[in-house]
């Protein structure tokens, strides 16, 4: 189980998990020409799931084999232990609300099936009863793998807290 040093940087890490690729503004180098536009329909579901809190849907868009390393946690490594994760934050975040999110993602880079990215993110997450909104700021690398099917996974995730003036 992972030990967090307080509920806030618990939050910031599933909503991390969940926000992956979530605007379209980037910056493309790639050897595939259908590269880009697979990766903004990948952001796309993604922003969707984020909204909307849908761990499931979060789920889907990862790699089995995916990797997440958040700060003061072990990786979490697998589908399997990434769910676990979502689930148990989750459980703690009965009544909570996203209103809002919003990521700035750069520096699009492909070859062959697996692509890079970099991002900038905020999100305020209303908490029920009298608690204070949480508010966030955080900046990420991905990598993407693309599946048999031609679809985008989230293959590896990196995460750190950015100050507000870091992010978009």
């Amino acid at each position: 189980m992972h030990r967090y040093a307080n509920w806030r940087s618990t939050v910031a890490s599933l909503l991390l998990l969940a926000a992956g690729l979530v605007s379209t503004p980037c910056s493309a180098q790639t050897s595939h020409a259908d590269a880009p536009s697979g990766i903004l329909r990948f952001n796309r579901k993604l922003a969707d799931a984020t909204r909307h809190m849908d761990n499931a849907a979060t789920l889907a868009l990862w790699a089995d084999d995916g990797v997440s390393l958040l700060p003061d946690a072990s990786p979490l490594l697998g589908k399997p232990a990434i769910a676990a994760f979502m689930n148990r934050v989750t459980a703690s975040l009965k009544g909570a609300t996203m209103a809002k999110f919003a990521m700035q993602c750069s520096g699009i880079e492909v070859s062959g099936d697996l692509a890079s990215e970099w991002c900038a993110e905020h999100q305020i997450v209303t908490l029920p009863g009298n608690q204070p909104p949480f508010d966030g700021h955080g900046q990420m690398l991905l990598v993407l793998r693309r599946d048999t099917h031609g679809d985008w996974r989230l293959l590896r995730e990196m995460w750190v807290q950015a100050a507000i003036t870091d992010s978009h």
